[in-house]
């Protein structure tokens, strides 16, 4: 399969996915979303993936949402921004869901959606140099869906504070927030997650791994689906807000909003 916006390849069971808007620093918008989506249903319908990499190309893991994609946000109507909203909610309900295991290998920063991506994988491994954070509070925006999986994943009380302060932080505090896995210096972090993700190829049972996934989101009592079907909801109207219109601009003109 070609794509135009990302890089797809298997090797030895294992399934490398790479952000290739290098000039973009790896932004997210509807082309790429769809993208990855084509890429997560190639590596799990593929009998021969057993590991998921999900990397960028150049110097930014990813930097959340790309410019222009900001600017259409202010011109479509509620059903188009629940549409859009629609559509990245499936990506993270598809890798969060996912039969294989996903790895985020983030040499660069992971920023508002590029660290919702991050948040989705199993296991993260990040360059000391790496900054991550959820900053939408600061445009105006809100982490909707992401906020359904971090809770989960490092506490609401964690939760609160970074996507609340829309705080950049080291990969060191993310490390001991529990938003990743292990700080990789950048010259060993390819082979640090080559060898964990050949480890899991040969010393675990695909099913058993698929299994134990399974477990593992079942643990909680809110069903995910209803979650996320709000916050969609509250996405695409967010959208619409004065606040976040004002915050786009000032973000798109590099003015410094005061709230």
């Amino acid at each position: 399969m070609v794509f135009e916006h990302i890089l797809y390849n298997v090797t030895t069971r294992v399934a490398t996915i790479t952000l290739n808007r290098p000039e973009k620093r790896n932004a997210l918008n509807g082309a790429i979303v769809g993208e990855l989506r084509k890429a997560f249903s190639e590596a799990e319908s593929d009998p021969e993936v057993k590991v998921i990499i999900l990397k960028g190309a150049g110097e930014a893991f990813c930097a959340g949402a790309d410019l222009e994609y900001l600017q259409q946000l202010q011109r479509n109507t509620r059903e188009e921004n629940l549409a859009d909203s629609k559509e990245l909610m499936q990506l993270m309900q598809q890798i969060y869901y996912h039969n294989k295991i996903v790895i985020a290998q983030v040499e660069g920063h992971a920023i508002a959606g590029g660290c919702g991506l991050v948040t989705l994988c199993d296991l993260s491994y990040a360059v000391p140099e790496a900054k991550l954070g959820y900053t939408e509070v600061k445009i105006g925006f809100i982490p909707a869906l992401v906020s359904v999986f971090l809770v989960r994943k490092i506490g609401e009380g964690r939760a609160r504070e970074l996507l609340l302060t829309g705080r950049l932080i080291t990969a060191a505090k993310a490390e001991t927030y529990g938003l990743l896995n292990e700080v990789v210096p950048a010259d060993e972090i390819a082979d640090h997650v080559a060898k964990v993700a050949a480890e899991l190829c040969t010393g675990a049972s695909a099913n058993s791994l698929k299994v134990t996934k399974r477990l593992i989101t079942a643990v909680f009592d809110q069903p995910i689906e209803n979650a996320l079907e709000q916050a969609a909801q509250l996405n695409a109207e967010t959208r619409e807000h004065t606040d976040c219109q004002r915050g786009i601009n000032a973000f798109l003109a590099k003015e410094k909003m005061v709230w």
